[in-house]
């Protein structure tokens, strides 16, 4: 069990058949009528206004609660029996989701840095820090990366009480980190953390050019105390894609300067790295020493390689482009579908001879507004037996459930979205993963959401049960399918 354990870690089966509840409704619907909207409406939604397909449903909602405010940026989530963490730019909210028609607030830790991207590892939590500060503790200020007692990188917590996180270490990493991917020893004795950081600076003590790196954090369970950094290794040895200037309406390429973010699957050593100007795969066998397999670019459609989800079968990778950063409306006319979305590569060959081969493009086909930032952004897999289907986020382009097991002809089977926020806001739906028969959505101004897809197409789904999720870090979902 050994690398599965760490994502997919307590398995029990749900008592229902395979038919969930206000599936069989459904199902002598064609596929047109499962994914047409419940109230047919012309043009974009209004302020706040909500919108979904017939198959999808809204449960829940619950806003930032104190101590944090309206400016506190919900980021991504992690799960762990029946407990949702979510992270924020001032630190994270644990959510008993046990009853997903009722969530509720178990605790809340202040402890700014920004992005507070999150993983679990049994008793012990795991936050990233991209800001610069005065020190690494949860009572920092800001202070200036040109400063070199400036401090970023990750902070653990032990959350053996969930009422009340303890805070227990920090490690210092160069150019902080963006994010981090919690990436389990075969022997159960450490959790390794791959650190992707970007965006060097030769004014930056710690953070000069070239930055062609990733930090590994060591972290030892039975004392996360001594966690420390392993090795800075350079995965760009060549420096990676150059890059190409240019506006989000003509196209543009961000120069690898490290990785955004990194997706594992520990069960088939294999790593997919989504850096900046370059889509990466990568053999973990050993998992202090990352190794290139396979690397693409895509210089006409791709402007911030930014994540990477596999299949089941670990035969594909869709990699997500972040044009415009998230904070720009690029789900439009204008733009267009290739552009701001996700590409789909199929893994072709065998060993050291894999590569990774595009197949397609997916993107909401919804136009949004042009105050609605909207990007592909992070999604998971729904464990749907026999096929290829995730949910993704998209900002304020909300939520799609997509179908891409004909990698050349992906489609969209549901969809979530609201209209735009006030005033032009930015905002929407950061993260949207599956959990346990729900969709769970960190909304950047919104706060949790559950959702549920009802539809015989995903069906299947509602019978996998798992204990422990950290989304990049990948679980083999076929091994809990009944036989």
């Amino acid at each position: 069990m050994g690398a599965f354990a760490l994502s997919l870690s307590v398995v029990a089966w749900a008592p229902q058949a395979t038919a969930a509840p206000d599936d069989a409704d459904l199902a002598g619907l064609s596929e047109t009528q499962l994914s047409s909207q419940e109230q047919p409406a012309a043009g974009i939604p209004g302020v706040d206004e909500i919108r979904n397909s017939r198959n999808f449903k809204h449960l829940a909602n619950l806003p930032k609660p104190a101590p944090f405010t309206a400016s506190s940026t919900w980021s991504d989530l992690a799960f762990q029996n029946g407990y949702a963490f979510s992270g924020n730019y001032d630190g994270f909210v644990i959510y008993d989701v046990r009853n997903p028609r009722k969530p509720s607030i178990t605790s809340t830790v202040w402890c700014p840095g920004s992005q507070n991207d999150i993983s679990v590892k049994d008793n012990l939590l795991f936050l990233s820090t991209d800001s610069s500060r005065s020190d690494n503790s949860c009572a920092s200020t800001p202070l200036s990366a040109t400063n070199k007692d400036a401090w970023e990188g990750i902070k653990i917590f032990d959350i053996s009480d969930k009422k009340n996180p303890k805070y227990v270490a920090a490690v210092e990493t160069k150019c902080g980190s963006h994010t981090h991917t919690l990436v389990p020893d075969k022997k159960g004795k450490n959790a390794y953390l791959y650190v992707s950081s970007y965006g060097p600076n030769d004014t930056f003590p710690d953070c000069k050019t070239p930055h062609d790196l990733i930090s590994i954090v060591k972290v030892p369970l039975k004392d996360p105390a001594s966690a420390s950094v392993l090795s800075e290794t350079v995965l760009f040895p060549d420096g990676g894609n150059p890059g190409r200037d240019g506006t989000i309406e003509e196209g543009y390429v961000r120069a690898t300067s490290g990785c955004h973010d990194i997706t594992v699957y520990p069960s088939k050593d294999l790593a997919a790295g989504a850096c900046m100007g370059d889509g990466v795969l990568w053999d973990i066998s050993d998992r202090e020493k990352p190794r290139e397999i396979s690397r693409v670019q895509d210089n006409v459609n791709f402007a911030f390689w930014h994540s990477a989800t596999f299949n089941n079968e670990g035969t594909k990778v869709v990699f997500t482009d972040e044009l415009g950063g998230g904070g720009a409306p690029t789900c439009n006319e204008k733009i267009g579908p290739t552009r701001g979305a996700d590409g789909i590569y199929d893994i072709t060959g065998r060993g050291d001879g894999r590569e990774l081969e595009f197949r397609s493009y997916y993107k909401i086909s919804r136009t949004q507004g042009d105050t609605e930032n909207c990007v592909a952004h992070n999604g998971s897999l729904i464990p749907v037996q026999g096929r290829d289907i995730m949910v993704q986020a998209w900002y304020q382009g909300g939520i799609s459930v997509w179908d891409f097991t004909d990698s050349r002809n992906p489609k969209e089977i549901g969809w979530f979205e609201r209209g735009p926020l006030p005033n032009g806001a930015g905002g929407g739906s950061w993260s949207a993963y599956y959990y346990n028969g729900y969709i769970f959505s960190n909304d950047m101004a919104k706060g949790l959401d559950v959702l549920d897809i009802r539809d015989p197409r995903t069906a299947t789904a509602k019978l996998v049960r798992v204990g422990e999720l950290n989304v990049q870090t990948q679980g083999a979902y076929r091994d809990l399918f009944p036989r």
